[in-house]
């Protein structure tokens, strides 16, 4: 007998990640995009008030609880606590929202577990307690050693809290990512060599390099800061960052992501592998699969709003079915980002189409030199790297 497969339907659902959004930081940097907030509170300058973190841990709460019958029986591979800068909240109330976590979802016991960290929120013993809180990798948002270059990206911390920070996740956590950009206002060669020098110095397992963007809606996408870079010497810093890596014994396993043999970031991993995710706090996004269908849910942006919506069961301000002709490119948007590329079954299980339905964008792709492939998976070419976008686009429907 044979049994018939409605087109789009999946015939098994992908592991699920948990994203937990904590919306508010020091001071908005010129050139973030994110859902991120200046702490304002009277009395309460550069810090949160317990009041105020209370408030959004129970809202929190109730957000995951209203969620779960959406995700019941599903186990949860890796939890990220992005923002924001989500060390300005406390130890006690990380572990606090930890055992929340761990009180609703069944949490792999191997689970990877990441908190954003500002180097201008540390405190001595601070990394610590995250780590004895169930925190197992840190991930801190460096951007350069360079103090002139930090005050031209709005950051509040300097170089020197910047090394004292790295230095204290190395004493509490195996494993730890430092996130850096390149082709910054004035940036020249010898100075993206000064600050490779100094993070490789430091032995990170886990490096993330970003071209700095204008993005709008974006103090720098409205006024962009004089003395960026121009194409030809920002490709040239990206050649210098994957030779410097590689020498450094750190593989390029993602378009921006280096790593040590073994320290690779599962969460983000699942969502170029177009893995599952639930998305919790204000702003956060969604993407959840069923056997016959995918949608995608983002939670209410302002924080405000987001409490008191949360609290009333409502924190999902919005929710839209992935169509079958964007699930392609969907697919290709993340999978692509992987030096590794994707494999067909992959793409077959996680989309719920057949390999047909991208047969011709991925001929057009290798001809083109972007893209290479066996009978069993299809990677990015070293040009395709390069020029990841056209790759990319050519899977857009017409």
């Amino acid at each position: 007998m044979i049994t018939l497969q409605r087109p789009g339907a999946l015939s098994a659902l992908p592991p699920l990640s948990l994203y937990v959004h904590l919306p508010w930081c020091l001071r908005k940097c010129p050139y973030c995009d994110f859902n991120s907030h200046e702490v304002r509170e009277p009395g309460h300058a550069g810090v949160l008030s317990p009041d105020l973190e209370t408030r959004y841990l129970d809202a929190l709460c109730a957000d995951l609880e209203s969620a779960l019958p959406l995700i019941w029986g599903r186990r949860v591979h890796s939890v990220f606590i992005g923002g924001g800068t989500p060390s300005l909240f406390s130890p006690a109330g990380i572990d606090r929202l930890l055992a929340d976590v761990r009180a609703r979802l069944p949490l792999d016991a191997q689970a990877e577990i990441t908190l954003e960290a500002n180097p201008g929120t540390f405190e001595k013993d601070r990394f610590r307690a995250f780590r004895a809180a169930g925190v197992n990798r840190l991930s801190i948002g460096v951007q350069s050693f360079d103090d002139a270059k930090l005050q031209a990206l709005g950051r509040v911390h300097s170089r020197d809290q910047a090394l004292a920070a790295i230095d204290e996740a190395r004493a509490c956590f195996d494993t730890f990512n430092i996130d850096l950009m390149y082709a910054l206002p004035g940036q020249t060669l010898a100075d993206l060599h000064a600050d490779l020098d100094q993070a490789l110095a430091q032995q990170p397992p886990h490096l993330s390099l970003y071209h700095l963007t204008m993005e709008p809606n974006t103090v720098f996408g409205v006024r962009p800061p004089e003395g960026l870079p121009d194409d030809d010497t920002a490709f040239d810093m990206l050649d210098v960052v994957t030779e410097r890596t590689a020498q450094a014994g750190m593989q390029r396993y993602e378009v921006s992501a280096y790593a040590r043999p073994g320290h690779r970031c599962w969460h983000n991993l699942n969502y170029w592998q177009y893995g599952d995710y639930l998305g919790i706090g204000a702003g956060a996004h969604s993407k959840l699969s069923f056997p016959d269908r995918i949608v995608r849910q983002v939670r209410w942006r302002e924080p405000g709003t987001y409490m008191d919506k949360a609290s009333q069961g409502q924190a999902c301000s919005n929710e839209t079915p992935v169509a079958l002709a964007d699930r392609p490119f969907e697919f290709m948007m993340n999978a692509l980002r992987l030096k590794e590329g994707f494999e067909f079954d992959r793409y077959t299980e996680r989309t719920g189409l057949t390999l047909a339905s991208i047969q011709a964008p991925l001929a057009e792709a290798e001809a083109k030199g972007l893209l290479a492939r066996d009978l069993t998976r299809a990677w990015p070419t070293a040009r395709g790297f390069d020029f990841l976008s056209d790759l990319q686009g050519l899977f857009l429907k017409d």
